[in-house]
């Protein structure tokens, strides 16, 4: 495990009893029932901008605190033991690509916003049913002194309630060419812009977004023209490595839930958990997740020394945690027996969450092919 500061400390500290308190999985709940098209409670939203994790990534500069990515990723993590909804990973997404990117007027008039969580950002990027950053389609042409943006995006996470939303589109190449792809700042509000918000499996905001003459001045463009990939890409690792954090604290709520179950249920005269078959499938799930902890503090800590493996540790990191979430999602249902089939139990929620998640920013394969070639194989 990281060795944590003492100020990252007392912030788990703080995310853990804040959860616990205001945002266990029965919140959870209550929104997924209330219909709430959103994906998230505005409330507990404003709580959690109040407590400063909206500007966590952010310099103190411009309003946050500067304190990096693994902060941010003890802070998910927590929340992913309650299933907290928020679009705190969508916004730190776009925010990467204004931190990696952003010029100091695009910065100064967006971070302070987004760090007293007066802004909602999103990173609109797959135009496919699976993720392939490079399949851009959308087209971004230059008329004017500006841009005009004709095109859809599949699954922006937040995007229906997003105030900012980074765009990624091609100005110019084919499909799927890495040259060609230029990143634009568009407000959630503009012109031409048509947000259909989607009922998703695991009842978070994600909205399909479709850009007809959306006009925006070339002022709008975040880095420089044509050549966006690789801030594209740098952002998607840091999206990556803050989802993989919130997924590695899912399942391990779902693996302790279910050892307390194991600990506790009688059949057949005896505790279920002293059947050896099912003490080997615990151990399997333990030494897992403990592997896949190392994997994502690894990928995390990497990001905040801007060192040169990141792309290949994030990838590393992604791919073991959706095996994680896939395995320790099934086996908590599995090993709940008939009530883990209802929805009466929280285990249902946690499985669809992690289905959910395995698929966003890129699954198992799409990471063990990208880490291959990372690694020269």
């Amino acid at each position: 495990m990281a060795v944590l500061t003492e100020e990252q400390s007392m912030l788990r500290d703080a995310a853990k009893s804040w959860v616990s308190e205001k945002s266990p999985v029965t919140a959870f709940r209550k929104m997924r029932d209330s219909g709430n098209e959103d994906g998230f409670d505005k409330a507990a939203w404003k709580e959690i901008a109040e407590m400063g994790w909206t500007g966590i990534i952010i310099p103190e500069e411009f309003g946050g605190s500067g304190l990096g990515y693994l902060t941010l990723g003890l802070v998910l993590e927590e929340m992913g033991r309650t299933l907290t909804a928020s679009p705190l990973l969508s916004t730190a997404a776009a925010t990467s690509a204004l931190l990696l990117a952003g010029s100091d007027a695009q910065k100064q008039e967006w971070l302070p916003k987004i760090a007293e969580g007066k802004a909602i950002a999103a990173l609109a990027v797959d135009e496919k049913s699976h993720h392939a950053p490079s399949h851009m389609t959308l087209e971004a042409k230059k008329t004017g002194g500006g841009y005009t943006l004709n095109g859809k995006k599949l699954f922006v996470q937040d995007g229906g309630s997003a105030d900012l939303i980074v765009v990624a589109a091609r100005t110019a190449g084919k499909a799927d060419e890495k040259s060609g792809i230029t990143l634009f700042l568009v407000p959630g509000n503009a012109n031409g812009l048509k947000r259909t918000k989607l009922k998703s499996v695991d009842s978070r905001g994600v909205a399909n977004l479709e850009f007809n003459g959306v006009e925006v001045p070339g002022s709008a463009v975040l880095g420089s023209v044509d050549n966006g990939f690789d801030v594209l890409d740098a952002t998607l690792d840091r999206a990556r490595a803050a989802l993989a954090a919130e997924m590695l604290g899912a399942a391990t709520q779902e693996f302790e839930t279910t050892l307390d179950y194991l600990k506790t249920r009688v059949q057949f005269g005896q505790v279920i958990g002293t059947f050896q078959a099912l003490q080997h499938r615990a151990a399997k799930m333990f030494t897992d997740l403990e592997l896949t902890r190392s994997c994502v503090e690894a990928a995390l800590t990497a990001i905040d020394k801007n060192a040169n493996d990141v792309p290949a540790l994030v990838s590393l990191a992604k791919a073991k945690v959706n095996e994680l979430a896939h395995l320790v999602s099934n086996e908590m249902v599995q090993m709940h027996g008939g009530i883990g089939m209802t929805d009466a139990h929280d285990s249902g929620l946690y499985l669809k969450r992690a289905r959910a998640a395995e698929a966003t920013y890129g699954s198992a394969s799409f990471h063990r092919d990208r880490y291959a070639r990372l690694m020269g194989y």
